[in-house]
């Protein structure tokens, strides 16, 4: 065996790019949150503006759309941070194949939306596009529970 530990090399390699991936995620959310808008489901967020009429009650409309998208910025900043950790890797690759998980729910709703009355041809690629590229994500965290050489826990 010339390379014991390149199952540890690729596991850390693997890790890191998730990390990587995961920070560049988290700063683009406080560079540029309007990305992250039409992702984050409608039925989440409070109807914060000032003069409206109250909208129908959402029990599940704890933060505005705003708050929301700083909230994600912030758990994929810890995950990325979690996940480079070797003794926080796996309670961290859970948490954030949990996280992309849950993101299935705005990436949804997007898609719905984008082929709603209101959506445009532009909305309906990217979002057509963005939705199956969860799988990956989620299955790639999932794969970092496993310790380094292949073990399963």
């Amino acid at each position: 065996m010339p390379f014991p530990r390149s199952g540890r090399a690729a596991q850390t390699l693997s890790a890191a790019a998730m990390s990587a991936l995961l920070l560049a995620s988290a700063m683009k959310h406080f560079r540029d949150p309007a990305f992250y808008r039409q992702v984050v489901p409608g039925y989440l967020c409070r109807d914060d503006q000032p003069g409206r009429d109250a909208a129908p009650a959402r029990p599940l409309a704890l933060l505005s759309r705003e708050e929301w998208i700083a909230l994600s910025g912030l758990l994929e900043l810890a995950a990325a941070v979690g996940i480079l950790v070797p003794g926080t890797r796996k309670v961290a690759a859970t948490g954030t194949a949990v996280m992309f998980t849950a993101f299935l729910a705005g990436h949804v709703d997007a898609l719905q939306r984008a082929y709603g009355p209101r959506g445009t041809q532009a909305q309906r690629k990217v979002h057509t596009v963005r939705l199956p590229l969860q799988a990956p994500l989620i299955a790639w965290a999932w794969s970092l529970r496993r310790p380094a050489g292949g073990a399963r826990p």
